[in-house]
């Protein structure tokens, strides 16, 4: 059985981290049964979440984690695409976990009052004379990390220009189709659902997710999901 290393549910989501909840659905597209686990954050073996312990085998990243899910148990999550197909799955990928994880992280950090409605919660576990001195300690450092990729550069007014863009491609992308491929999930759509599902959550009050309730093929797209592979996180 493999364990899988998660953050826990929050904002209405099976998890806070898109990369989690990538992983999740990975996992349910494969049929691959796991358990969670919401203490091994101290112990990630790159720092970050997800990992995975598969019968002892450690594996962290949910890119990595997703080849390895693929070449141990025999599943292709891209099995019916065309090889443009799967390089237009990969280079969407890229767009959403290098780009627009950027712009969600500016404003569930950087945004007091999102940053209070949400992330906020990360740290109520924490001694409450501390805590103040611990969140202003991880909100610098976040912020020092949105600079050096570049998002942190960018006005307010820029970053939504990029947030809109991302959301404007994935929806034409998507169009009227079920998944972003056809009629059948693939790798990718793990990804895109993870990241949109994100955008939506109601403590993001940012221009990125009013660009994405405005693309009614995304709202249903994330809904469609939701109810396949997590019903009791579905409206």
């Amino acid at each position: 059985m493999i364990t899988l290393y998660s953050f826990g549910p929050y904002f209405g989501l099976p998890d806070a981290s898109p990369f989690v909840l990538k992983t999740m659905t990975l996992l349910k597209l494969a049929d691959i049964p796991y358990v969670e686990n919401h203490e091994g954050f101290s112990r990630a073996p790159k720092g970050k979440l997800p990992y995975i312990d598969d019968e002892g085998t450690i594996v962290a990243d949910s890119t990595f984690i997703r080849f390895h899910i693929e070449k141990k148990y025999g599943v292709d999550l891209d099995a019916k695409l065309t090889p443009e197909q799967r390089a237009q799955g990969w280079a969407l990928e890229k767009m959403l976990e290098e780009h627009l994880y950027w712009i969600i992280v500016h404003a569930r950090w950087i945004d007091d009052a999102n940053f209070e409605r949400g992330a906020a919660r990360f740290f109520d576990s924490i001694p409450a004379p501390i805590r103040p001195l611990v969140k202003a300690f991880v909100r610098r450092k976040i912020a020092r990390s949105l600079r050096a990729q570049g998002v942190g550069r960018h006005s307010e007014a820029e970053i939504a220009e990029l947030g809109r863009r991302d959301i404007e491609a994935l929806a034409v992308l998507l169009g009227e189709k079920p998944f972003l491929f056809g009629d059948e999930p693939s790798g990718a759509d793990a990804t895109a659902f993870a990241f949109i599902a994100e955008v939506l959550a109601s403590e993001n009050d940012m221009p990125t997710r009013s660009a994405a309730l405005a693309k009614a093929n995304l709202v249903a797209y994330r809904d469609r999901l939701l109810k396949a592979y997590f019903p009791r996180f579905a409206n």
